[in-house]
C-alpha cells in the first residue's frame, strides 16, 4: 500500500511538472533580467518607455494609452500565463486594445526575460511568494 502511495505521489508531482514546462509559462524567477531588459528596450519601450511608465511621446497619442508597467498595484495582479498571452498574442488575446501587437515569434525564454524584466520594475515590488 505505502510503495503504491509513493508511486502515486511521484505521478502526480511529474503530471504538473510536465503541465507547468509545457504550458510555455515559466515562473518569473526563471528569466533573466538583463536580457528581458535589452529585449524591452528593442521591442516595448517605444510606447511603454524603458522605465514602463508609458511617459513617451508616442505613448502620449495612444488612445487607449499603453499599460504602466511601473506600477505594481495593478501589474502584481497579474500571472506570468496571463502576461505571455499578452506578448505573444497583443492586446486582443486578453481582450485588450489592438494597439498593443503580438510578439508571436519570441521564445518562450524570451518572453520568461521579458516578464522577469517588467516584475523588476514594479512598485511596490513584485513578490514571487503569494
Amino acid at each position: 500500500m505505502r510503495k503504491r502511495l509513493e508511486t502515486y505521489g511521484l505521478m502526480v508531482m511529474a503530471l504538473a511538472l510536465t503541465v507547468l514546462l509545457g504550458s510555455g509559462v515559466m515562473p518569473a524567477s526563471a528569466g533573466d533580467v538583463a536580457a528581458g531588459k535589452e529585449l524591452y528596450k528593442a521591442r516595448c519601450a517605444q510606447c511603454h518607455g524603458e522605465d514602463g511608465k508609458a511617459n513617451t511621446t508616442i505613448a502620449k497619442a495612444l488612445q487607449p494609452p499603453p499599460r504602466d508597467h511601473s506600477d505594481g498595484n495593478y501589474m502584481n495582479k497579474l500571472d506570468d500565463t496571463h502576461l505571455t498571452k499578452v506578448i505573444k498574442g497583443g492586446g486582443p488575446a486578453v481582450g485588450k486594445s489592438a494597439i498593443m501587437p503580438p510578439q508571436p515569434d519570441l521564445t518562450d525564454d524570451q518572453v520568461a526575460n521579458l516578464i522577469a524584466y517588467m516584475r523588476s520594475l514594479a512598485d511596490p515590488p513584485y513578490k514571487t511568494n503569494k
